[in-house]
């Protein structure tokens, strides 16, 4: 029997998107164009595939059958094709489309812009909101290249690498009242703080950590991202419990100062994801290498700098 490959990624994008107009929007098609693909698709597959529901589609008993296979056999020949082609970053030119947390976006991100500039000044990249879940990255339909932060819960088609992890530590405005060289416990929960709240179910780690060591915190404020916290903190006695890497960059704001937690808060990690149809994609691993090698040399400052540490 004669297969047509062209139309496999209109059925992977009709499995993930469960939704013609969104799958259509996903591979650059009208929707009647998509519809007409998804008839071809039903005379090939020789099922219904996907029928109709209040709030979209669901794939069949057969489709869900032949989901797996079918995105297994477009992944390696993905990396039967990507694998054979070279990668020049110096004369690249491509758009990656990452979801960084908060955080990365902060701290991780200024620095892979300057090292792309310096070794791939072709290569841009498009920051898309990290969203409530891995869903709305965009990643796991693969649209997007790389999320990184926390990763909750991937499923099968994402590749997932730790990239490292992370301490808190807390600022305070440099001449506050009340807080000297330390910040007992008792200061802690009295101060009012300014807490940043992480989208969806990413939110676990501090609020875990303060759980654990039944550490209160007064909440005047609380914010989507780390951009507003030091003028917040500067103009204000309240404390914000930060990521140790936001810190560092805080500390050379002569307004704020930097203490450690009254107690250890324990670390979080830092990761990274990918869809599995670019393990071999020559660009794509580049990249990757490239935030690693990032990574390694905030690993580096982070040894040579050490943070103060819970009395």
């Amino acid at each position: 029997m004669r297969y047509d490959l062209n139309l496999l990624p209109i059925f992977v994008a009709l499995m993930e998107e469960r939704s013609v107009t969104r799958a259509a929007e996903r591979m650059g098609m009208t929707q009647p164009a998509l519809s007409n693909a998804l008839s071809r698709l039903r005379q090939m597959l020789q099922d219904q595939l996907f029928v109709r529901e209040r709030y979209g589609i669901q794939p069949t008993p057969i489709a869900l059958e032949l989901s797996p296979l079918i995105a297994e056999a477009l992944a390696q020949l993905d990396d039967a094709v990507l694998g054979q082609q070279a990668f020049d970053p110096a004369h690249a030119e491509r758009l990656f489309t990452i979801a960084p947390n908060g955080y990365v976006e902060f701290v991780l991100v200024p620095a892979v812009l300057a090292r792309l500039e310096k070794v791939a000044p072709g290569i841009k990249l498009r920051l898309t909101p990290y969203g409530n879940d891995l869903v709305e990255t965009g990643v796991v339909s693969g649209t997007t290249a790389l999320v990184l932060g926390r990763i909750v819960d991937p499923p099968d088609n994402l590749v997932v690498q730790h990239l490292m992890d992370e301490g808190l530590a807390c600022a305070v405005r440099a001449d506050h009242p009340a807080i000297g060289d330390a910040m007992t416990r008792e200061q802690f929960e009295t101060m009012k703080h300014v807490n940043i709240v992480p989208p969806g179910r990413m939110r676990a780690g501090l609020f875990q950590a303060l759980a654990q060591q039944q550490l209160k915190r007064d909440v005047a404020i609380s914010v989507t991202n780390f951009f507003a916290v030091a003028e917040m903190v500067a103009v204000t006695d309240y404390c914000a419990t930060l990521p140790s890497l936001i810190c560092r960059r805080l500390m050379h704001d002569p307004r704020l100062k930097i203490l450690p937690a009254p107690v250890d808060l324990g670390s979080f990690p830092v990761e990274m994801a990918w869809h599995v149809r670019y393990r071999h994609d020559p660009a794509h691993r580049w990249l990757r290498a490239l935030i690693g090698e990032v990574i390694t040399d905030f690993k580096g400052k982070t040894a040579a700098t050490a943070m103060p540490s819970p009395a």
